[in-house]
């Protein structure tokens, strides 16, 4: 494992920790625990369910595809984040995927597909309307999301990416929050390119960075999906190179950029559920998702 990875790993977890302390489960959310999606590794391959309390029969989907920069977090740092958005009137599906540099790319992406799988074939038993599945990802999530949409909407990307993708399954919108679309070799010793020599198996080649991003790959097949980014986010120029072409495909979208100079967030502060910002940003993305319902 790189230093990198080892000091994102320790100050994320340490940030993350700080975020939740004294956090509960909510009354009016029932939660269902530690239920194995896949077979691999079951250490990782874990899901948790969140639905509000009261609601009876089926309900919309949000799959969340936490972030940590590819290298760092699990089901549990995204448990409060999940549940506020289960209160919003969502089945909530929260999962742990495999991390590098223990399993490259694409371990991550074979266990979205599986996650992708187990939904369709439990959503009698949890209430999923599967003809309204939303996604929800941030930073390194938000990446891994849109690949994913770019691979079930791209049959000939899909061809290329090494995973495959689930039978019958689609998003009908998705939020990228905090996300990186474009990622390019540096020449300096930035964090991300040292983080994709973790990640990648090839140590982060040109032909890699290209496939990885989701801004290369986006057809007009590509699903609605809101984009959010705040002045304190270090990506908040990546929404700059995706609008373009979601603009040139009509693709549905809406660009959200949270706070100003005086309370400039930071990234991914859409989590802190504490936050009236954070309020208002996952109220204005499930609003965004009920607006797409049929």
């Amino acid at each position: 494992m790189s230093k990198t990875s080892d000091m994102v790993r320790k100050m994320f977890g340490e940030g993350d920790a700080q975020r939740d302390a004294g956090l509960t489960t909510p009354e009016d959310v029932v939660r269902f625990d530690d239920i194995q999606y896949g077979t691999e590794e079951p250490k990782w391959q874990m899901l948790d369910v969140y639905r509000p309390k009261a609601a009876e029969g089926k309900l919309p989907v949000i799959l969340s595809v936490h972030g940590g920069a590819w290298v760092y977090g699990d089901k549990d740092v995204y448990q409060f984040y999940c549940m506020s958005l289960a209160r919003r009137s969502f089945a909530v599906v929260n999962y742990s995927y495999r991390l590098a540099p223990e399993y490259k790319y694409p371990a991550s992406f074979n266990d979205t597909k599986a996650v992708c799988d187990w939904i369709l074939a439990n959503a009698e038993k949890y209430g999923f309307d599967t003809d309204n599945i939303f996604g929800v990802g941030d930073s390194a999530g938000a990446h891994m999301l849109a690949m994913f949409c770019c691979a079930l909407t791209n049959p000939a990307y899909a061809g290329t990416t090494g995973f495959e993708v689930p039978e019958n399954f689609s998003f009908r919108g998705i939020a990228l929050n905090c996300g990186a679309f474009l990622i390019t070799p540096s020449q300096e010793a930035d964090m991300t390119t040292m983080l994709m020599g973790d990640y990648l198996p090839g140590g982060g080649t040109k032909e890699e960075f290209d496939l990885i991003s989701p801004v290369k790959h986006l057809n007009a097949d590509f699903p609605p999906v809101f984009i959010m980014t705040c002045p304190g986010d270090f990506l908040n120029q990546q929404p700059s190179f995706v609008i373009p072409k979601l603009e040139e495909l009509k693709v549905q979208f809406v660009y959200r950029r949270y706070g100003d100079a005086k309370n400039v967030l930071a990234h991914v502060f859409h989590c802190n559920i504490r936050l009236p910002q954070a309020d208002l940003c996952n109220d204005e993305e499930t609003a965004f998702f009920r607006s797409l319902i049929g």
